[in-house]
């Protein structure tokens, strides 16, 4: 737990510019989306509440509270909508203002059915949100589209498509001018999962490809898939271009780790996953011990994907921590070069993590590229790990704060060095809560939840702190 502070006032102009300003200001800002928290009397019926970055990073600078009850947001809140169970700032349009994407899985919408799911897009503002519109319902009842969200440009012509993952479907909603139209990326069974969505450029043609994650079990047969699809231009719809199967994993992320210019793509809390008798699809069997990162790179001189890879676990020398059953290792992905020397780094998340004799209380991690990526050439990490009993780090590890759940990354002061965040859903009787590590260190760290930040419902469990998201 941590102690309580008052809200901040709002932030002066700054001179930079970042994808994820949702009110034009110059700073980046965060979105935590909050499914399970309370609308207007209805539980679960959800929202987004964006947290302002300023000279003090997030948490100190106010914020506003996005629902289905805001003027400018189609719909209305109901219980168990779960708005906000997805969330993306990004700037769709190109004018330097993020835009909000928010799904609502638990959207029942009228001849569609009960659960059919929405997402909404919301523009962003100076003095608030913008108009709102509804980006694509689901087809038919528990559809539950808005389970997970991504946008990229993937057909290279400068607009941004949406992607929307749902019950056993992944569309994609394609910008053609004035005019979109929706293609199916993936339909297949996924053990009433949410699909894990990320997007880079992952064959180096300069154009962002999109990276998917299902699986299931045992209905009626396992299915464990990471896939990478790509545009084609003369067919209108996604490509298959690259799989590693029998992969199960809860998080993925993008980012050029060995600096070598081509994007590289984590796979977070790998594990086996399979019907059939494939071999360590997520690298060596004893590194998936309580959750695997396990790293494919990108091109290669023959000029294909991912016939590199690394892979680590809290067992890899300089990862801090001993790997033990339950910790999740991996089970949130972020990426960022928050020591600016053009290579990315990983911040990783354990939610399960015990702190001392406290299970679950939870733990993140900074994992450092360099030339050869995560694992230098003798298969050492770089990286320094942080929990709620790290010095300087508010509040206290509790057993099933679950810190970690959820991490992000932006430049939320503006002083050109990448900060992070860390969600805790479980903190304070699953109020929830999220801490700011500046620059990636534990020096000078906040933390910030409903309560500090004046939102209502505080007697509920909100479990504030998942998803995060920002850039």
């Amino acid at each position: 737990m941590f102690p309580s502070g008052a809200t901040a006032t709002a932030t002066a102009t700054a001179p930079r510019t970042a994808t994820s300003d949702f009110n034009g200001d110059g700073y980046a800002d965060l979105a935590v989306g909050v499914p399970d928290g309370t609308v207007g009397g209805h539980a679960k019926a959800g929202y987004v509440n964006v947290v302002w970055g300023g000279p003090k990073g997030v948490g100190a600078h106010g914020s506003i509270r996005v629902t289905q009850s805001t003027p400018e947001v189609p719909g209305t809140p109901e219980a168990g909508d779960r708005f906000g169970a997805s969330v993306a700032l990004t700037d769709l349009n190109g004018d330097g203002i993020a835009e909000l994407l928010a799904g609502a899985p638990g959207e029942d919408v009228t001849d569609r059915g009960k659960d059919a799911g929405l997402v909404i897009a919301v523009g962003g503002a100076k003095n608030g949100p913008g108009p709102g519109s509804s980006v694509l319902s689901g087809p038919s009842p528990s559809a539950a589209y808005g389970r997970s969200v991504a946008a990229a440009d993937l057909t290279g012509d400068g607009n941004k498509e949406i992607v929307i993952g749902g019950t056993d479907k992944v569309v994609a909603r394609v910008a053609q001018g004035e005019d979109s139209m929706v293609t199916t990326v993936v339909a297949a069974p996924t053990g009433g999962r949410a699909p894990v969505l990320a997007t880079g450029d992952f064959d180096g043609d300069g154009t962002a490809d999109l990276a998917v994650a299902y699986w299931t079990a045992g209905a009626p047969s396992t299915q464990s898939h990471v896939r990478l699809w790509k545009w084609d231009a003369e067919r209108s719809a996604m490509a298959n271009f690259w799989n590693t199967d029998n992969a199960g994993v809860t998080a993925l992320a993008a980012g050029d780790f060995d600096g070598d210019g081509h994007d590289d793509l984590a796979l977070g809390e790998c594990r086996e996953i399979a019907d059939e008798n494939i071999d360590d699809p997520c690298g060596p069997e004893k590194l998936a011990k309580g959750g695997g990162v396990h790293v494919h790179y990108g091109s290669s001189a023959d000029g294909s994907f991912g016939s590199r890879a690394q892979t680590l676990n809290q067992d890899t020398a300089g990862v801090p921590g001993v790997a033990e059953n339950g910790d999740r290792f991996g089970a949130a992905l972020a990426v960022t070069d928050v020591d600016r020397d053009g290579r990315d780094d990983l911040i990783a998340g354990a939610p399960g993590e015990a702190i001392g004799s406290r299970a679950g209380a939870g733990a993140a991690w900074l994992l450092h590229g360099g030339a050869r990526g995560l694992l230098d050439a003798d298969g050492t990490a770089t990286s320094v790990t942080w929990n709620q009993d790290t010095s300087g780090v508010p509040g206290v590890a509790e057993a099933n704060d679950a810190f970690g759940t959820a991490v992000a990354a932006g430049d939320y002061n503006a002083d050109g060095v990448p900060d992070v965040t860390a969600g805790s859903p479980g903190e304070n009787a699953s109020l929830g809560a999220a801490w700011l590590l500046p620059s990636g260190s534990s020096r000078n760290a906040t933390a910030f939840s409903p309560r500090t930040l004046g939102l209502p419902y505080l007697s509920t469990a909100q479990k504030y702190g998942s998803p995060l998201t920002s850039r």
